[in-house]
């Protein structure tokens, strides 16, 4: 397999001291080079405050790789060559006496290329950092190149509507829109990414996708995790802001968007924007009707006794933070009026899982006698997302015997069993897009602004409304009964994920 680009290119990692260069860019990008992806000529410069030197950084991201990559421990000679490419450069990111020395470095290296590189600036930053690291790019001139140069920034993309747009402001004053990749790692995800070929490749589906034939569409995403140590950032953000405003909503316009002309990044974003904006806005006073939020108490997690959210480090005693958001959404288009969406998120939850259920609506007649359809459940397709990454299709088929008794069968593909070898991670396909060039994966300024558009609303209700019922759910359960009653009114009901067994 050879090198995807044969352009020399630079990787400057701000905040290379982090988790997250620890635990997923720096295993992500080992696997590129494992696999020959990276190009010839490829230079990660992580930038820090700690105080060391190349050699123990190096060891300490191989430790990151041996703990997280997917393929294990580190096979030395391939390491070793990785390795070289990675040089530590200790400043304050914010610093103009940093940059000037980040510059004379880069052209340092350009010039042993003998040609100017690509440029990629990854933020691993906080959220507060991003305006005077950008400024720094901006000013030395860093960034200014819309061919060759590019800036990644990690969510959150502001926390409400107004900083969300004050970001974009900030960012799109002093790049342009092209050069900013604003990165969700669940649009890496290898199923996320193939809900577009499972719609638009077969036309077995395409005709039925629609209000017709669909009668709602839920989308869970459970973990059973707390915060762990993420207790302050937590605080601040909540599961509302924290998976609903981009996973949940990323994963809802690849289901709902329109097919695209062709798979250009602007044309399937544009796509993607259209949904968000055809979200059926929500009332202040109909909130309650549309939103509904939980906490976890104390309970247990495959067995094993764990704290209630207010009893975890760096949570406040009396927080009101959701960790559960469920929502019902309407979108306001010939092809989906009058389907409801249910999205549902939450930690500390009975099983975790990722995926999406479309239910069908039922057959408009059925010839069997009564006592043949007792078990009949109606058809859905089942997008399995994690943990076990694959496609479920649940029908109707007689059961064996003499009688005439239909009941449910699942027709399921499992990425696992059907190809060989473990699917790349989500950093890796967005890594290896940002060094592509290629935009498709990430959000654009308005698509971020029209999710948080939808969003809103629910948390000014929340957020002028404080609720007095947390800790509503147990640790190890499906969440609060509210959000039972908000799909029942519906005569619905949440549907166990493929697999998982009842809750207690």
């Amino acid at each position: 397999m050879n090198a995807t680009s044969k352009e020399p290119t630079i990787l400057v990692i701000f905040g290379a001291g982090g988790d997250l260069t620890w635990r997923k860019l720096i295993p992500a990008l080992y696997n590129l080079h494992h696999d020959r992806y990276l190009p010839d000529r490829f230079v990660i410069i992580g930038v820090a405050r700690q105080e060391t030197d190349n050699d123990s950084f190096r060891l300490r991201l191989r430790e990151g790789v041996d703990r997280f990559s997917r393929r294990g421990a580190t096979d030395p000679e391939t390491w070793q060559g990785f390795a070289d490419r990675i040089f530590y450069f200790r400043g304050d990111f914010t610093a103009a006496q940093t940059g000037e020395r980040l510059k004379v470095r880069l052209e340092e290296i350009e010039r042993g290329w003998g040609e100017r590189a690509n440029r990629i600036f990854y933020l691993a930053i906080p959220p507060t950092s991003f305006e005077a690291a950008t400024r720094q790019l901006e000013q030395l001139g860093l960034c200014k190149d819309c061919g060759h140069d590019r800036l990644v920034v990690e969510k959150p993309f502001g926390r409400d509507l107004d900083s969300a747009r004050a970001l974009n402001r900030l960012l799109t004053g002093m790049f342009d829109e092209s050069q900013i990749y604003r990165i969700d790692h669940y649009l890496g995800k290898e199923t996320v990414q193939n809900i577009l070929a499972l719609r638009f490749a077969n036309s077995l589906f395409e005709p039925v996708w629609n209000r017709r034939y669909i009668d709602h569409v839920q989308i869970t995403v459970a973990e059973t995790v707390g915060v762990e140590s993420r207790g302050g950032y937590y605080e601040d953000a909540g599961a509302l802001r924290d998976m609903v405003q981009n996973h949940l909503l990323q994963i809802l316009c690849l289901i709902a968007m329109e097919p695209p002309v062709s798979f250009a990044a602007d044309e399937v974003r544009n796509k993607k924007v259209d949904v968000l904006r055809a979200i059926r806005p929500i009332p202040a006073e109909e909130v309650h009707h549309f939103a509904v939020r939980g906490q976890y108490g104390p309970g247990a997690v495959e067995g094993k006794a764990v704290p209630a959210y207010r009893e975890e480090p760096g949570v406040a005693p009396s927080s009101t933070t959701e960790t559960y958001a469920a929502l019902k959404l309407l979108i306001d288009n010939w092809r989906w009026q009058g389907v409801p969406f249910y999205l549902r998120t939450g930690k500390r939850m009975h099983t975790k899982v990722s995926e999406v259920s479309i239910v069908f609506r039922p057959a408009p007649h059925h010839p069997f006698p009564a006592a043949a359809v007792e078990s009949w459940q109606p058809n859905r397709l089942v997008l399995r997302i994690q943990p076990e990454e694959g496609i479920i299709s649940r029908i109707q088929v007689k059961q064996p015997g003499t009688r005439m008794l239909l009941g449910p069968v699942d027709m399921a593909f499992h990425y696992r069993e059907a190809f060989r070898g473990s699917s790349p991670e989500a950093y890796e396909t967005l890594l290896l897009d940002v060094i592509r060039g290629d935009a498709t994966l990430f959000m654009r300024a308005d698509q971020v602004e029209s999710a948080w558009g939808v969003i809103s609303p629910i948390l000014d209700v929340w957020e002028t409304v404080p609720t007095a019922t947390f800790p509503d759910y147990p640790a190890g359960t499906w969440g609060p009964e509210t959000a039972d009653l908000l799909i029942a009114r519906d005569r619905h009901n949440w549907l166990q994920p493929a697999g998982a067994e009842e809750s207690p």
